[in-house]
């Protein structure tokens, strides 16, 4: 059932309508799916889930304070460093990743993060149901589904080498170059 909500929503949303005041989107704790209209990659279908994710992650040792809203609008305006579904988009997009501020972060620069947001606001479309614990609920999609853009417990994915790869091979090139402003 669960499953199904996010394979196959009753409705998609846009950048557009997740930004909108009030959003759409709960402040709870929950699971997101994300489908694309045009994939990131020549090797992935269109018009499907492709990646889900969690708010909030599970923390033993702490209260986290994300939910749904805050995590996908993040995902749609924010930058590599802070969303592993941006750094991978970007990096199949053939985008460049850059280190920043003292260099440890790496993000795909001003520019490239605002081609980002508008690729994905051209493109990316999201769903979402409420979970009072979304870590389990993550782990079972994980394990049942084809989601090529997880890379987390993922490993049986046929994707999962060469999204790894590509992005190892973005965060060594990014090493090799100068600090971003």
């Amino acid at each position: 059932m669960e499953a199904t909500a996010l394979v196959s929503p009753v409705r998609l949303w846009s950048a557009q309508e997740i930004q909108a005041r009030p959003s759409p989107v709960p402040a709870a704790a929950g699971v997101y799916g994300w489908h694309f209209k045009q994939p990131p990659h020549p090797d992935l279908d269109a018009e499907r889930l492709l990646y889900v994710g969690i708010a909030p992650r599970y923390m033993a040792n702490r209260t986290s304070t994300q939910n749904l809203r805050k995590r996908v609008r993040y995902h749609y305006r924010g930058n590599a460093a802070g969303s592993t579904l941006r750094l991978s988009l970007g990096c199949l997009l053939g985008l460049e990743l850059r280190r920043v501020g003292s260099g440890k972060r790496m993000t795909f620069g001003k520019a490239g993060e605002a081609i980002l947001s508008r690729w994905m606001a051209d493109n990316a479309q999201v769903c979402w149901i409420e979970h009072s614990e979304p870590w389990d609920l993550e782990s079972q999609l994980i394990a049942q589904l084809d989601l090529p853009l997880n890379l987390d417990q993922n490993r049986h994915n046929a994707f999962h080498s060469r999204l790894k790869e590509l992005r190892a091979q973005a965060r060594q090139q990014a090493r090799e170059l100068a600090i971003s402003s």
